[in-house]
């Protein structure tokens, strides 16, 4: 069987990337699972560089580790670019690229959002994307993705649609069922606490997410809810559901990163190829330390590999 081909980003040179990237190589499943062709600076990945493919995009700053600096955002979108282009060329079926940092990216030029959306538009996508954060342990594998995402808290409950939510539930079931061969069981999340408890805390579980969900419901999508948030993580965790769709940001990121944050997984979902990252930071304190975790950044590389591998 032919290995999927996997292009290898080290991310932010003043953060961990750099360290995680050639931890990753030094692995020996690493390559038995996919041929690797990195792209940057060979120095970004260590001794680790012999035998593979490279893609050269040299430094031309010294970084320095630990500091946030307009020149490493720069050599970060540059690195992007290369990659996406590696793509469009054929030459890649997934990336896996190591922690960046967007405040380096903003100061650098990044007019989009963040990540997923300038990957969405140097690949000329308009589909609907979305980050889906997987929590990844021996006992847990929880997908999760949410309505809304990088907004302040005070303008999340506006942004919550019908719409919105049907979308985000049909992202996840579409992504989930490509990545497993079969469909998975969803659950949704409500905004207020208690799920509104019947329309005491807020309507938008009667008037918004619960119509959302009998709609995907009535589309074979095998999804409950509105769920009280604080109780549907300890469901999850018990493997009541394989995936969850949340109203904002950190109402599912702290729960998933409690379960897994030492294996946690960014899958940008919703685009034409798989592109997965760890689900951390670039680490400004520990950088350069060699302390850091190489779990998170093996486990974005083995969703990759399983989800080019099936043609995704």
């Amino acid at each position: 069987m032919k290995k999927p081909r996997i292009g290898l980003l080290a991310g932010d040179p003043t953060g961990i990337g750099p360290e995680v990237a050639g931890k990753l190589l030094a692995l020996p499943e690493t390559r038995e699972a996919a041929e690797i062709t990195l792209i940057g600076d060979r120095r970004n990945f260590g001794a680790t560089v012999a035998g593979l493919a490279l893609i050269e995009l040299p430094l031309d700053f010294e970084p320095v580790l630990g500091k946030l600096s307009r020149e490493a955002g720069a050599y970060t979108l540059a690195s992007l670019r290369v990659a996406v282009e590696a793509i469009q060329r054929g030459e890649l079926d997934a990336l896996v690229f190591a922690p960046l940092n967007k405040q380096a990216m903003k100061v650098a030029g990044l007019a989009q959002e963040d990540e997923m959306h300038f990957f969405a538009h140097l690949l000329d996508f308009h589909g609907l994307c979305s980050e889906i954060n997987i929590a990844v342990t021996d006992t847990v594998n929880l997908w999760t993705t949410r309505v809304t995402s990088h907004v302040p808290l005070r303008a999340v409950a506006d942004l919550i649609t019908e719409q919105g939510v049907f979308d985000a539930i049909t992202l996840l079931d579409r992504t989930m069922r490509a990545a497993r061969g079969s469909a998975a069981r969803l659950a949704v999340a409500g905004l207020n606490p208690h799920a509104g408890e019947g329309g005491l805390m807020g309507t938008e579980e009667i008037e918004v997410i619960g119509p959302a969900v009998e709609r995907a419901r009535a589309a074979g999508i095998l999804v409950s809810g509105p769920w009280p948030a604080d109780t549907l993580f300890i469901a999850a965790r018990r493997g009541g559901y394989d995936g969850v769709v949340t109203m904002y940001h950190d109402q599912g990121q702290i729960a998933t990163k409690l379960l897994g944050f030492e294996r946690g997984v960014t899958l940008q979902g919703g685009l034409p190829v798989p592109i997965a990252t760890p689900a951390h930071g670039t680490a400004f304190d520990i950088a350069g330390q060699g302390i850091a975790n190489v779990g998170p950044m093996a486990a974005a590389f083995g969703v990759a590999v399983r989800m080019a591998g099936q043609g995704i």
